[in-house]
């Protein structure tokens, strides 16, 4: 039986985000990706997290206007004053309820940071 998830941020997809070929632009996914990287990032205590990178970013299969895209986000690795996030991206087809399919995944680092902008350790 497949492990039951809770999705860290759910999003209907809209006909304002497409491109010229009628799929959803990369850059919208990406920006769902560090939104549900940075609501986990937050939880790691009362700091203000920056993003630092986002790493290894394969476009799997398309979005198109309507999916549900659910993004998964935990914690990989923890450093002094970054974390590392991992966040995998689901779609379920609006033409095929209940049809899930991977749509993309990515590593992203938020560093914690000071009211001065420099890094400071996550407690």
């Amino acid at each position: 039986m497949a492990e039951k998830r809770d999705p860290t941020l759910r999003v209907t997809m809209l006909p304002r985000d497409t491109n010229a070929r009628g799929t959803i632009f990369g850059g919208v996914i990406l920006s769902h990706v560090d939104l549900a990287g940075a609501i986990v990032a937050a939880r790691l205590g009362s700091r203000n997290f920056v993003t630092r990178a986002i790493h290894e970013v394969d476009f799997i299969a398309p979005v198109y206007v309507g999916d549900v895209v659910s993004l998964y986000a935990a914690v990989h690795k923890r450093g002094k004053t970054s974390v590392t996030i991992k966040v995998d991206v689901e779609a379920e087809r609006f033409n095929e309820p209940g049809t899930i399919v991977k749509v993309t995944a990515a590593e992203v680092i938020y560093v914690a940071v000071d009211k001065s902008g420099k890094p400071t350790p996550i407690a």
